[in-house]
């Protein structure tokens, strides 16, 4: 089922931009930033960002799930590492989800656990983010094609520029340059990280041959 090969990357491409769009807005708010919007819009924005992040990681699972290109049975779209296409570059991205899952728990109960212990569950966020990124680049069959990496390389370059103004405050010429050249570094490190060859699974789609190596 071809639609559901491609719905299933396109949606976990979004799903990941939206959720690195949520971090860089989250810690825009979090380092009182002097911006033109109000906080109460910002935090609407991000709100609905981060909502609309969960309907696409939805999406991808449910994509994964109806396609038959690499087959995922639904305990491995569900419990982390035990997938046999490329296992830990799966499980990254499960054991990522459910973790934002949790967070969005919390978001629900927030006014019931207290705003000290939710702000510590939420700094998880980057936890997922970073889990998410690894699943990204070391899984799929776009892992390696110059349009995903320039994604990829904006979305990583925009929420580490966003932590380092945070923590770092205004950042120099010199060191855009350092954080650039670091986000260059580390996704096409991660997309060229070789993946063992045990297994080929040749499909076809749509009339073009596709390969995928499973670790």
């Amino acid at each position: 089922m071809t639609v559901a090969w491609y719905a299933a990357r396109s949606a976990g491409i979004v799903a990941y931009l939206l959720l690195s769009a949520s971090v860089v807005l989250g810690v825009s708010m979090s380092a009182r930033w002097r911006l033109s919007w109000p906080r109460f819009a910002l935090e609407q924005i991000h709100r609905f960002v981060s909502i609309l992040t969960g309907v696409f990681i939805a999406m991808h699972g449910l994509g994964l799930l109806l396609d038959q290109v690499v087959p995922f049975s639904l305990g491995q779209v569900l419990v982390p590492f035990t997938s046999s296409y490329r296992p830990f570059a799966v499980g990254l991205g499960v054991a990522s989800a459910e973790l934002l899952v949790a967070i969005a728990v919390t978001n629900a109960l927030r006014g019931h656990i207290g705003q000290r212990l939710w702000r510590r569950v939420h700094y998880l966020t980057i936890v997922v983010w970073l889990g998410t990124t690894g699943h990204v680049l070391l899984t799929g069959t776009d892992r390696q094609e110059p349009w995903f990496l320039a994604l990829v390389a904006v979305a990583v370059a925009s929420v580490a520029l966003a932590f380092a103004t945070r923590f770092g405050g205004d950042v120099s010429p010199i060191g855009l340059t350092v954080v650039m050249a670091a986000t260059l570094l580390v996704v096409l490190g991660l997309a060229f990280v070789p993946q063992a060859k045990s297994q080929r699974a040749a499909v076809t789609s749509g009339g073009v041959a596709l390969s995928a190596s499973t670790a």
